[in-house]
């Protein structure tokens, strides 16, 4: 009988796992898998870390509508950041668990800060935890699939492509972490006559500046959040905005702001597009504009991954996923972290990462793919029957979720004040749309998330 070592067990456990994406989600799923043992290799198609919020300001190169991709794909543009971006949440409730995102001298001090500064924590929170070593930059995914099985155990072929050189390279994994975002390839609306529509029509994934629609006029789509932010940027410079939502019923804040300037007004939805640049709306109403801006989100694309069919993204719907990560016949050894939408974001990224690492490692073990499709069948029923369309299966928009998730893997609940904070940001955006990021009244909830072992244990 041959005796193991404990140090040969973790080898045993220990997989080597594929990352793509050094976004928010892709470093600290690699922190986590390291950290349980795992042999990391991070895939970035960019130059740095960041994701999403490394800003691209130069999207000459894209498509306007980000719809006319080549046959992998792959958009030219990753990032959808525009260059006013401010962080919509106060930074106290951004960070990751152990790594508070702190305002330090000589950058962007404010609550909420914009963009650059977001994209600097995610520098630092590389350089703190040694995660730089374990990426490849400026490499591309572009198929992921199942090798022939062996001893029937599941392996995954990894094809990526250096970007600079265009060499070709083929790597066996045991596990990919697949954490690529969603918020790069454009959804769009269906519009009776867009496709013949002879102006200008972009969607904001190539939006940045409001110059280039100096004294026109504007359709934006999409009263979201960055449809209301961008309508308000473009107010100073378009000859008129016109925004048209889904509904009439708008928040106080949104009502103040267009009070204030005559040359914006609300509309309902877009009946047509007619070839003499009309855009005509469901109420009969009409105006000719020079460009019509989609700020009508996102999709998730994952175009490299060949399942055969055991991942599928049904009008944004991705699955099955078990509790929004793992695929149940094809787990543990692919998972998703970050699909989730309407969270506080990077500690639920964090509590999936540790989540993949503990199950890869053996630590924890994951119901039978059965009961994990019982359980995604018995999420979508309780979605439908709530009037839930299917393209929001993702947005989860509750608390009490994140916690009984955190539970999965002995994650600390969310915090109390963290929350409160977030709620609180929520509703004073509602009432003040255009102040909100830079007067607020939750002094007290900010004392105590100061006072919190969050910011007083931290020690990098």
């Amino acid at each position: 009988m041959v005796s193991v070592t404990s140090s040969e067990a973790s080898r045993s456990r220990s997989k080597k796992v594929c990352v793509i994406g050094a976004g928010p989600s892709g470093l600290v799923s690699a922190r986590e898998l390291r950290k349980e043992g795992h042999k990391v290799v991070v895939m970035e198609q960019n130059d740095d870390v960041g994701g999403q919020w490394l800003y691209q300001p130069n999207v000459e190169e894209e498509d306007p509508l980000g719809s006319n991709v080549p046959v992998n794909g792959a958009l030219k543009i990753h990032s959808s950041i525009y260059s006013s971006l401010r962080l919509t949440s106060p930074r106290e409730i951004m960070g990751y668990s152990d790594f508070p995102f702190l305002a330090k001298k000589g950058r962007d001090m404010r609550r909420f800060p914009g963009h650059k500064e977001l994209w600097l924590y995610l520098k630092d929170f590389s350089e703190a935890f040694g995660i730089r070593e374990m990426i490849r930059f400026n490499v591309r995914v572009e198929f992921v699939g199942e090798e022939e099985k062996r001893d029937n155990v599941r392996r995954w072929i990894v094809r990526s492509r250096e970007k600079l050189s265009g060499k070709v390279m083929e790597e066996i994994f045991d596990a990919v972490v697949v954490a690529t975002g969603h918020y790069s390839h454009p959804r769009l609306p269906s519009i009776k006559g867009m496709e013949s529509w002879k102006r200008k029509q972009v969607h904001s994934h190539v939006y940045r500046v409001p110059d280039p629609f100096r004294n026109e006029v504007v359709v934006v789509v999409g009263n979201s959040m960055s449809g209301q932010d961008i309508s308000m940027e473009l107010v100073e410079v378009a000859k008129e905005v016109h925004l048209s939502a889904k509904s009439l019923d708008i928040s106080s804040g949104l009502s103040k702001v267009i009070s204030k300037h005559q040359n914006l007004l609300l509309h309902p939805q877009i009946e047509s597009l007619e070839e003499d640049g009309r855009v005509i709306f469901v109420d009969g109403t009409w105006v000719v504009a020079d460009t019509i801006l989609y700020c009508t989100g996102y999709s998730y694309k994952f175009p490299f991954l060949e399942s055969k069919g055991r991942v599928e993204v049904d009008d944004d719907r991705v699955g099955p996923l078990f509790e929004h990560t793992f695929p149940p016949c094809l787990s543990p050894s692919l998972s998703f972290v970050g699909i989730p939408r309407k969270l506080i974001g990077f500690p639920f990224f964090e509590a999936q990462a540790k989540w993949i690492a503990q199950v890869l490692s053996g630590k924890s073990s994951l119901p039978s793919s059965d009961q994990m499709l019982q359980s995604v069948a018995d999420f979508y029923r309780s979605r439908d029957l709530a009037g839930v369309p299917k393209h929001n299966t993702h947005d989860i928009a509750d608390f009490t979720y994140c916690d009984k998730y955190a539970d999965y893997v002995g994650f600390p609940h969310l915090e109390e004040w963290r929350k409160q904070l977030c709620l609180s940001a929520l509703t004073n955006s509602q009432e003040n749309l255009e102040t909100y990021r830079d007067s607020w009244d939750d002094h007290e909830l900010l004392q105590q998330a100061l006072q919190s072992s969050h910011f007083t244990n931290f020690n990098y």
